[in-house]
């Protein structure tokens, strides 16, 4: 780690466009933050996807750089906030995937619950069927079928590593397009515990 003068000297350079500042800046911190994000996602590519979306928007306001006492104070909240929005997604879509497993759809007893989570099945299920033919029936075994990764990589005929990349890649589609064309209301979010994120990761 580069001293706080040099640190500061990088600040101002990256705050005038320099990207060879900004490089340095950011191989300064990124395992460090790697390491931080994993604590919680416990997923190499979603903590990847997020430290690359923090340092997307601190360029963007590279700007207003100077006017900061903490750096690194800043690029851990502005991660923590990304964070915070997956773990947002991850809780909508971990709760409908469940929907998904049932045999018939489940029915929240709240009635402005029950038009919510109708919405959000049927959208999930356009997301599945947008997913290219291999990764679409990877998640429909792993969700509809209930097979393990060992399962789901013995019938296919494909390793498990195949498996879990393929399976985590459809998830993340299917957890995107929720987001985007879903309406995320206080109420769903209020329904979902956190605790289903954390079972499904350990499942998967």
């Amino acid at each position: 780690m580069a001293g706080y003068s040099d640190e500061r000297e990088l600040i101002q350079r990256i705050s005038t466009g320099d990207r060879q500042a900004f490089t340095m800046l950011y191989t300064q911190y990124l395992d460090g933050l790697y390491q931080y994000i994993y604590l919680f996602t416990r997923s190499r590519g979603a903590s990847e996807e997020i430290i690359q979306d923090t340092f997307v928007k601190i360029w963007e306001r590279r700007e207003s750089l100077e006017e900061i006492q903490s750096f690194k104070a800043y690029l851990y909240r502005a991660a923590k906030n990304l964070l915070l929005d997956e773990i947002r997604r991850n809780q909508v879509a971990t709760k409908v995937l469940g929907i998904l497993k049932q045999d018939t759809e489940e029915s929240p007893e709240n009635a402005d619950d029950k038009i919510i989570f109708s919405q959000y099945y049927q959208i999930a299920q356009e997301a599945i069927n947008l997913l290219p033919e291999k990764r679409k029936l990877i998640v429909e075994l792993r969700t509809r079928d209930h097979l393990t990764l060992d399962e789901i990589a013995e019938k296919l005929s494909i390793s498990k590593s195949v498996v879990k990349k393929q399976l985590y890649a459809g998830m993340s589609f299917v957890r995107k397009y929720l987001y985007k064309y879903g309406e995320l209301t206080a109420t769903m979010l209020c329904c979902i515990s956190l605790l289903d994120v954390i079972h499904a990761n350990a499942r998967i």
